[in-house]
């Protein structure tokens, strides 16, 4: 049985100055929402808030951390980032405590239930990911592992803070 040739895939039609940067906005918003919805498969009980996500993510590498440095990182509003720790707390994957520090202040860090969600999530992503890059031939794989350091450097120059900051 010989495989059928790949139909060609119809980038959008850019408009404007900037076409390489606007094919690549929509490129990454269409891989993030079916990376988000194709989850469902793998992972169906998933419900958690990508911005829940991003925070566990976060602290899954600085923990413990301030609300302060979690809202700086993500670049959100303390306000924002203390709701949403506090749904968090509620269920259970992190935990608020007095900085050792300095004890007027408090940190966050992941509970066992909140780095089982993270491992969990991430494992899903992972296998998701894995197979839609299987389904790719060598020269799509090869293109993408490729571009994987350039696409770094582009976030950092987006402003997306070093891990080791």
């Amino acid at each position: 049985m010989s495989a059928q040739p790949r139909p060609e895939v119809s980038l959008p039609r850019p408009t404007g100055e900037a076409p390489d940067a606007r094919l690549l906005t929509e490129a990454v918003t269409r891989l993030r929402r079916a990376l988000r919805a194709s989850i469902r498969t793998d992972y169906p009980w998933e419900s958690l808030p990508m911005a829940q996500v991003e925070l566990l993510q976060v602290l899954g590498r600085h923990s413990p951390a301030r609300i302060s440095a979690l809202a700086a990182r993500q670049r959100l509003a303390p306000s924002t980032v203390s709701g949403l720790i506090g749904q968090m707390i509620n269920a259970g994957l992190v935990v608020r405590e007095v900085d050792p520090a300095d004890r007027r202040a408090s940190v966050v860090t992941l509970t066992d239930a909140g780095r089982e969600q993270l491992a969990a999530w991430t494992a899903a992503h992972e296998r998701r990911m894995a197979a839609a890059l299987s389904a790719l031939d060598d020269a799509e794989r090869t293109a993408i592992s490729g571009a994987l350091p350039a696409l770094f450097r582009l976030a950092e120059n987006l402003g997306e803070p070093l891990d080791d900051e």
